[in-house]
């Protein structure tokens, strides 16, 4: 028997324990009859201050990633959505697909979504070589991202790490840098923004 409100589909989403933007933003995307169920990953020092504590911190969320795809797997989703996006580029293509083939194997074969996985497909979909990018990392994220792009055939033409000190502070960076940087990333030879 389906779910009354969850219907269509039961999103399971893992979002660390410090994000206060995915959570609020599934909710105001909701479609009828699709309900999104959050399961956070424990982030115990939220330092993002250098490219050390970038990688510690993700050191983290490999090491509590499990239990939180334990406690949402409760609530029988049907697909689970990534609500985090450094982890799903780490490691460029490869680093992306094994990230999928662990939470596959964790949820017993379940379809995942990653936010790497949407950018490749929009960019694929529209034609899209030539990017601009704006990320919330420190250089090490950057680099990441960049050879993720390179891999799936993108030009990252160029990128600006916005550097947040901490995991919660990506949700303070306010409109108006966010436009400053999409603008220092734009260019005639840009096709797209991401």
């Amino acid at each position: 028997m389906p779910d009354a409100l969850g219907w269509r589909a039961k999103f399971g989403v893992l979002a660390p324990s410090t994000n206060t933007i995915v959570e609020p933003d599934f909710y105001h995307m909701s479609v009828p009859g699709v309900t999104s169920h959050f399961s956070r990953i424990h982030i115990r020092n939220q330092d993002l201050g250098s490219d050390a504590a970038f990688e510690a911190l993700l050191e983290q969320v490999r090491e509590e990633i499990r239990f939180a795809v334990e406690r949402v797997m409760t609530a029988e989703p049907d697909y689970m959505v990534m609500g985090m996006s450094s982890e799903t580029f780490w490691g460029g293509m490869e680093g992306n697909r094994q990230f999928v083939k662990q939470i596959k194997e964790l949820t017993g074969n379940m379809g995942v979504a990653t936010g790497a996985e949407a950018c490749e497909r929009v960019l694929q979909n529209f034609g899209i070589k030539r990017i601009g990018v704006v990320t919330p990392y420190q250089p090490v994220g950057d680099h990441n991202v960049e050879l993720f792009f390179n891999e799936i055939g993108a030009d990252v033409v160029r990128i600006k790490g916005l550097r947040c000190p901490t995991a919660v502070s990506i949700a303070h960076v306010d409109e108006a840098t966010l436009r400053q940087a999409l603008l220092d990333v734009d260019g005639d030879d840009v096709d797209a923004l991401v």
